[in-house]
């Protein structure tokens, strides 16, 4: 049966609050019973009600605050609320709710703060993680916010230490309210299976965005570090910076040698080889995918991405206050500081992120140029590509230094971005954009200038692996019905949309007349004229109407297939030697993957999972006699200073190795896969990176390229048992 109890606090009003000071404010410590009958009208009164609540013993004293213990009983949502005997507090002047409190568990519990309006609809809110231990004020801003609001995707921990007071922000806030009329505050725990128990005290209101902005002012240091944690290798001074790398960072370039056991392109001499083309090619043998070197020996490629030595840069225009000790943008600094346009408004990637353009700061290459001095950049790689050799690395992968390709060390990759005036079709998850469309002529030629441009200085290298196009295009959308997103997309484009014209065309030369489309899908369609409607409601597949789902299945093969077909046509008419590696599927549909297999060389896939085989259906793949490259991966923590944990997150940093040595042996026991390639070589700046705010822990190094060693280590062990 439902227990609801209802008690009195016996303290000031909040009808009145404005100030925030200690007289303005409910004390969820202390109540008295309701009145039975008051003998005239009264001022309006805090009352707090108590859903699937209990209320346990007196109140205690804990850090210099009084706090009341309640229990919140096993159920799908039990609450305390907080509301006026009559009326509304009036709030317009607040910036912050806080809430003195503390977690009596063992262990973090999950709050949930609802802020209502009197309207219908209208509250706001946030869930926070509070961890056990010591008492803290939990403060909650009066409006909608995140960590995008502040430029990055991932916020700093909570809580922390603002002189003596230990401030819990919910750094992520949504929703909208009149503050002029606030209706109630609901503190709860979502579905708790077992008792939870937890401490409030004094609930009251601040003014202005002060807490908000004191949660991220100085929390990045000289040398791009998050100021409030310490953890192994963090850098204190200009003289540690200088001395992590010893005499490696000044040796000269060691010429290409083979390994023993292996050719000079890290092919292994040890199994039976294969016909020598003088490029890298597939071949299947024995039921197993391999890549082949120029030398004809089998290869599999350990790869990371991003290899280059921009990788620090950060926003800092319109938020110095979170950067300490900034270098003066002039002189020997100057070449660290940038400028960058607006991001991409149609990007899903950009989407509610502030502070994204103007001014930048490179944390990482300022760290380099600190360490090796002016020839910083030669002296980054000569060690780096050491480092990877030796960490057990065999390729460089997307988006890596060009010069790094020069050495001839590593074999390397190639990226062709192709961009231009053509039209675009959106799937409904638009992360990186909408869809290019294939269909449209402009397509073609723009495929063609990029093609040309990128292979213009690599045909002729036998270190080339190969090419991939884009990368992670859109070709599904979100939810369950996500995979027929580019289908409706297409059906809800303009009239002048050469895609649409496409699949209208399809439809007609299938149905003939549209009345038999309309009864195949169970739609009203008075004419052909119909579709050409931009915003064309095209409808769900349903087990009603199948022909629905077989109509959008083929129409996404045709899209598939017009889009591979066009790319692959101008690479191989520009460069036949080198192998086209795919589009790198972020999402994807059992057709475009199938399309890119028919079209490509070796399907690519941007696999984050905790295995490659629950990233995309391994079994269904291998019926397509192609090989896969997995061309991104990682596990992140945060436990080394940057806030994000990635796309995988782990508990800690040696998870993170444990996590890697799982990965890369069930890469390398599947027949169809041929590689692997790590996400990516430095940490992403704490304040987030420039393209879109991720700011990960996912790195080898760290900001000041120092290794992780704990991790590196398990790197190397787990490349080394590879056999490559």
């Amino acid at each position: 049966m439902k227990r609801i109890a209802i008690v009195t606090s016996c303290l000031f009003a909040l009808a009145a609050c404005h100030s925030g000071t200690d007289t303005d404010r409910a004390d969820l410590s202390r109540s008295t019973p309701t009145p039975a009958a008051p003998a005239a009208p009264t001022k309006p009164t805090t009352q707090t009600k108590l859903d699937q609540v209990r209320r346990d013993g007196a109140p205690v004293t804990v850090s210099g605050m009084s706090l009341q213990k309640y229990t919140f009983e096993p159920s799908p949502q039990p609450q305390l609320v907080v509301s006026l005997s009559q009326g509304d507090w009036d709030w317009s002047k607040e910036g912050a709710l806080r809430v003195d409190m503390q977690n009596a568990m063992q262990w973090a519990v999950t709050l949930t703060v609802d802020i209502d309006g009197s309207q219908t609809g209208q509250h706001l809110h946030a869930t926070v993680a509070v961890p056990a231990g010591p008492p803290q004020t939990l403060v909650v801003p009066l409006h909608a916010t995140s960590p995008r609001a502040m430029g990055m995707q991932a916020g700093p921990p909570m809580p922390y230490m603002a002189g003596s007071q230990r401030i819990l922000l919910a750094t992520t806030v949504e929703g909208s309210i009149d503050l002029a009329h606030v209706k109630a505050v609901r503190l709860g725990t979502p579905s708790p299976t077992a008792p939870q128990t937890l401490l409030f005290g004094r609930l009251n209101t601040s003014r202005g965005e002060h807490e908000l902005r004191d949660a991220y002012t100085g929390i990045v240091d000289a040398w791009g570090q998050y100021t409030r944690g310490q953890w192994p290798g963090k850098v204190d001074s200009d003289d540690a910076l200088r001395g992590r790398h010893g005499k490696l960072a000044h040796e000269p370039p060691a010429p290409p040698v083979a390994r023993r056991g292996f050719d000079r392109y890290g092919g292994r001499t040890d199994m039976p080889a294969f016909k020598a083309s003088g490029w890298f090619r597939s071949e299947r043998r024995d039921g197993r995918w391999q890549l082949v070197t120029p030398e004809g020996h089998a290869f599999f490629s350990l790869g990371v991405n991003v290899v280059d030595d921009d990788g620090g840069r950060s926003f800092i225009e319109g938020r110095e206050f979170m950067f300490k000790e900034l270098p003066r943008d002039s002189g020997r600094w100057a070449p660290f500081y940038g400028t960058d346009g607006k991001r991409q408004g149609e990007q899903g990637a950009s989407a509610g992120l502030g502070f994204n353009h103007g001014r930048w700061f490179d944390f990482y290459s300022a760290n380099l140029f600190l360490s090796d001095g002016r020839h910083w950049r030669q002296a980054w790689r000569v060690r780096t590509l050491d480092r990877l050799e030796n960490w057990g690395f065999n390729t460089l992968g997307n988006w890596s230094d060009e010069a790094l390709t020069q050495t001839h060390h590593l074999a390397y990759t190639r990226s062709i971005n192709i961009s231009g005036v053509f039209g675009n079709v959106s799937s409904g998850y638009d992360y990186w954009g909408r869809m290019p469309d294939p269909f449209d002529p402009r397509f073609a030629q723009a495929t063609e200038a990029a093609v040309t441009q990128a292979i213009k200085e690599v045909h002729d290298d036998p270190w080339l692996l190969g090419y991939f196009a884009d990368n992670e295009l859109a070709w599904a959308g979100q939810g369950p019905q996500g995979r027929w997103g580019l289908a409706q997309g297409t059906l809800a484009g303009e009239a002048r949309s050469p895609a649409k014209q496409a699949f209208i065309a399809a439809l007609k030369k299938k149905y003939s007349d549209p009345s038999k489309l309309a009864a195949a899908w169970g739609i009203t369609l008075a004419s052909w004229d119909a579709l050409d409607a931009t915003n064309f409601p095209a409808p769900h597949p349903d087990e009603a109407h199948p022909a629905i789902a077989d109509d959008y299945s083929a129409w996404l093969r045709q899209y598939a297939d017009q889009y591979f077909r066009t790319v692959a046509q101008a690479i191989h008419k520009h460069d036949p030697h080198h192998l086209f590696l795919g589009g790198r599927f972020g999402v994807h549909t059992p057709e475009a993957v199938a399309a890119c297999a028919e079209y490509c060389d070796v399907v690519s896939f941007n696999a984050y999972a905790d295995v490659p085989e629950h990233a995309f259906d391994a079994t269904a793949f291998a019926k397509l006699n192609k090989p896969a490259l997995i061309t991104e991966f990682h596990f992140g923590s945060d436990d080394r200073g940057s806030f994000g944990k990635g796309v995988v997150p782990v508990s800690n940093e040696q998870q993170r190795g444990e996590a890697y040595a799982r990965y890369i042996a069930a890469a390398v026991a599947d027949p169809s896969i041929v590689g692997a390639h790590w996400f990516q070589y430095v940490d992403q700046p704490v304040t987030g990176r420039l393209l879109d705010g991720e700011n990960a822990h996912i790195g080898l190094v760290a900001i000041t390229d120092k290794p992780f060693h704990g991790f590196v280590e398990a790197v190397r062990e787990a490349n080394r048992k590879t056999g490559y």
